[in-house]
């Protein structure tokens, strides 16, 4: 029984990601709040399956080892609907997981790909804001950043897609 609760939890997780216009939506946004694009998990007044299905969406619950974030990965079209740092979506890991460092020192940590590109990917780009000034060897993590993102090509007027990782097989869907 506990599989099945965490198995239609999943779906509810996989349906705030992929059906942001519904009403139900819009009175969980209302309810719960919603901070960099995620809805707020938080907060002092959530019932028990608000709580457990956050739990499920951040990989929390002790038997599914995170198996929802796992499998869940964002295909960038426009870039507007994917946070640059904190979405999977390019790499098989968050930016901000790969570069924590960079992430640390970020200024703008709920950028979307879309505006980070706009605003320059060039070495002196109002994209990379930091804290503070880098040291070289965090230049050189920009650098290597800035590698994977070379051949990234953003389609205007294409929304961004969550994706669920079984069903693609080598680069294709099935």
């Amino acid at each position: 029984m506990k599989e099945f609760n965490i198995a239609l939890l999943g779906k509810w997780c996989w349906r705030m990601l992929v059906d942001r216009e519904g009403l139900w939506y819009h009175v969980l946004v209302a309810r719960y709040g919603e901070v960099g694009g995620r809805l707020e998990v938080g907060g002092r007044s959530v019932s028990s399956w608000w709580r457990n299905l956050g739990r499920v969406r951040d990989g929390e619950v002790e038997s599914d080892g995170g198996w929802f974030d796992h499998n869940v990965m964002r295909r960038v079209d426009d870039g507007a609907e994917t946070l640059f740092w904190s979405h999977r979506w390019i790499g098989g890991v968050p930016l901000s997981v790969r570069f924590s460092r960079l992430f640390d020192l970020a200024e703008n940590k709920t950028i979307t790909v879309a505006n980070f590109f706009s605003l320059g990917l060039a070495r002196d780009g109002e994209g990379w804001r930091w804290r503070r000034r880098l040291w070289a060897w965090e230049e050189d993590m920009v650098e290597d950043c800035r590698d994977l993102l070379f051949d990234v090509l953003l389609v205007p007027n294409v929304s961004d897609k969550c994706v669920w990782l079984p069903d693609i097989v080598d680069g294709y869907y099935v």
